[in-house]
């Protein structure tokens, strides 16, 4: 492994993911500015955010390998980010209902004047949801913070049908991309 990675992200989600996965780093967040640019399609937009979080830590750790991440729900090519009320919150997640959506998390990882990044793309399917049960999901505040408005490994577990792709990369992190990554720059 590496001793010198450093996270770019205030994610609790991705500091778990890379603990668990054995991975030793510090955390230092990248404060950009996160909003879609015009015309920008989903799988740009992540890219582009993962790789200004690691570009601008990594100015302070010439040093280390700066690992960035942005994820992003989509549907009908729609992004949904995190939600800004529990009107939005409850909007996301009726779009959702008995349906699939793709999960995206753009991750950039640089080491020296090398940078690398690559996109994760999960398919997620929901039941269809009754609004007591989405109502009672947004007043237990979980979709606060994140992406599509719901944390698969948390209440909205439930609401889940089916998955294909990367479980890691829903929560936040696509865990064995960030493991190829790191590889292909530590050597």
């Amino acid at each position: 492994m590496t001793d010198n990675l450093v996270l770019a992200s205030q994610s609790p989600r991705r500091a778990d993911l890379l603990t668990t996965s054995g991975y030793r780093f510090t955390v230092e967040p990248a404060n950009i500015d996160e909003r879609l640019h015009p015309g920008e399609s989903p799988s740009d937009h992540v890219a582009r955010l993962a790789g200004e979080k690691a570009r601008v830590v990594a100015v302070s750790h010439p040093d280390a390998l700066v690992l960035g991440a942005d994820t992003v729900v989509v549907v009908d090519g729609d992004v949904l980010g995190k939600p800004e009320s529990d009107a939005v919150a409850t909007s996301m997640l009726r779009r959702l209902s008995g349906r699939t959506h793709q999960v995206l998390t753009g991750v950039a990882l640089i080491g020296g004047q090398r940078l690398r990044c690559e996109i994760a793309s999960t398919e997620v399917t929901f039941r269809s949801l009754r609004p007591d049960e989405i109502a009672w999901y947004v007043d237990s505040g979980e979709p606060n913070g994140k992406a599509g408005a719901y944390a698969i490994q948390g209440r909205a577990s439930r609401f889940v049908t089916g998955i294909v792709g990367s479980y890691s990369n829903v929560v936040g992190l696509p865990i064995a991309l960030v493991d190829t990554l790191i590889r292909s720059l530590a050597t």
